[in-house]
């Protein structure tokens, strides 16, 4: 029997403001407990919340990246709940009117690409965070108020890797538009999955479970695979699957229940009687839709197109904004971009991750990065020379010092390549006889040999010439 795996994703994004949704307590996680909370977020008596404009914009640009359908009648409700890190008893949010419905999120698994819809996208205040020790449960009202996007999308998704992607996708996107550190692992990007399994080809959905706060790429992709894989399991036994809610143990790898779903819970939604409906003006929303910055597929677009690069150099520069930013700058200084594209993607990128060190703090210049390229591509020093530099000017050394102090210089002085030549034939003569025999590949082999013993001054493409003469030459041994 073949099963089709259901999938929907509540995505619940901080947004990066000065000051939190419904006050001016300052919008950040403090290390030291309860140092940025106002006697708005504890819920004072006689405190009335005030609206924050710059994450109603930050929503905005949301909903325009994700192509959704804007209400201009800014709405808020109260969510009722008692729990200890709610200190209001209630939670405000938006849900009879959602600030953007009917977007959508292209996501690509390998040449297929697939449109996900996206249903609402909403503001709302974060809660506080809960510290448990032994009997005792400790609360830092820090995070309390900080302002909140969520975007939920509709049950499109079909897999475990379709999924873990489409949030990869949405947290780049957020993090180019620079309303959120969509930092999964802060906790500032947040996931609940919900998952259900039915025979394939049946319209109707299956019972549906749900997975809380995933926070980060792998567990998601895990949580997924083993909820799928528990419910494709009960269904091969005849048994029922029953609706609960889950969370992922990063521990075992198994997803843990956490309550079941035996009925609905009445929230008892209402709209908040202390934050007035708010007409957003048609010049704010054209302000904003005016003034997007460039999102990853239209840069992706733009690198191949300007710059030659292949859809997999474009994608892997535009799947991190750091990235991104730092090899446009980098471009300000070079008429290089596919050598530049080809530092970043190749040692950059593995010399940083040798050293765990990330593309946004690492200490080097981008013109040092572009002098680089520049050297190269003008044939001044050659790709193994510039491989040596790297480890010091990834530290902030200077590209052009560098050069001069060690004295480097790509080398296409015959002589001295021919030299070299000859040393390496004499001690592989097997491999030369293997190239005479027709082994093509060998031929390569001499070349390194020859490259290495110049210690990489001389010029590749002159010294591959220079060997295949050699051997061909009917005199040589």
């Amino acid at each position: 029997m073949k099963y089709e795996t259901v999938i929907g994703v509540e995505v619940h994004t901080e947004l990066r403001t000065n000051t939190k949704m419904f006050s001016g307590a300052p919008a950040r996680h403090a290390k030291t407990p309860n140092t940025c909370v106002s006697e708005i977020d504890m819920a004072f008596p006689g405190t009335l919340p005030s609206l924050n404009r710059t994450a109603v914009r930050y929503g905005v640009m949301i909903c325009a990246a994700l192509g959704c359908e804007v209400d201009p009648l800014l709405r808020f409700d109260r969510k009722n709940y008692t729990y200890p890190d709610l200190p209001k008893g209630y939670q405000i949010t938006q849900y009879f009117h959602p600030l953007g419905r009917n977007g959508s999120l292209v996501v690509k698994t390998g040449e297929n690409e697939r449109k996900i819809r996206i249903a609402r996208v909403h503001l709302e205040e974060d809660t506080a965070k809960q510290f448990h020790k032994g009997d005792l449960t400790y609360l830092d009202f820090n995070r309390a108020g900080i302002p909140l996007a969520e975007i939920v999308s509709e049950p499109d998704l079909r897999s475990a890797e379709e999924t873990a992607l489409f949030v990869a996708e949405l947290r780049n996107l957020l993090e180019f538009l620079g309303v959120s550190d969509a930092k999964m692992e802060e906790g500032s990007l947040r996931c609940d999955v919900n998952v259900s399994v039915r025979k394939a080809g049946e319209e109707t959905y299956g019972v549906k479970c749900e997975i809380k706060n995933l926070n980060s790429i792998a567990d998601i992709r895990n949580a997924v695979r083993e909820e799928t894989k528990r419910q494709v399991e009960l269904l091969e036994k005849g048994m029922p699957i029953r609706g609960m809610t889950l969370r992922y143990d990063e521990a075992s790898g198994k997803n843990v229940v956490l309550r079941p779903k035996e009925e609905t819970v009445d929230y008892k939604y209402f709209p908040d009687p202390n934050i007035p409906p708010v007409r957003l003006a048609k010049g704010f929303l054209e302000d904003i839709q005016k003034n997007m910055p460039e999102l990853p597929q239209k840069k992706k677009a733009r690198y191949m197109s300007g710059y030659g690069l292949s859809e997999y150099e474009a994608g892997i520069l535009t799947s991190s904004k750091g990235r991104a930013d730092r090899f446009e700058k980098t471009l300000t200084y070079t008429k290089y971009p596919k050598i530049a594209a080809k530092l970043y993607l190749g040692d950059i990128a593995g010399m940083l991750r040798e050293q765990g060190i990330s593309m946004e703090d690492a200490p080097f210049k981008e013109k040092d990065i572009a002098d680089l390229a520049t050297a190269v591509g003008e044939e001044r020093i050659s790709n193994k020379q510039a491989k040596d530099l790297l480890p010091e000017i990834l530290k902030g050394k200077n590209t052009l010092n560098l050069i001069a102090e060690r004295g480097i210089r790509r080398v296409a002085d015959e002589q001295f390549i021919r030299e070299a030549i000859g040393k390496v034939l004499r001690e592989n003569e097997k491999t030369v006889q293997d190239y005479r025999s027709g082994k093509d590949r060998a031929l390569g082999f001499l070349v390194g040999k020859v490259l290495k013993e110049t210690k990489g001054t001389a010029d590749p493409a002159y010294t591959h010439q220079l060997v295949k003469e050699e051997i061909d030459n009917p005199h040589s041994k």
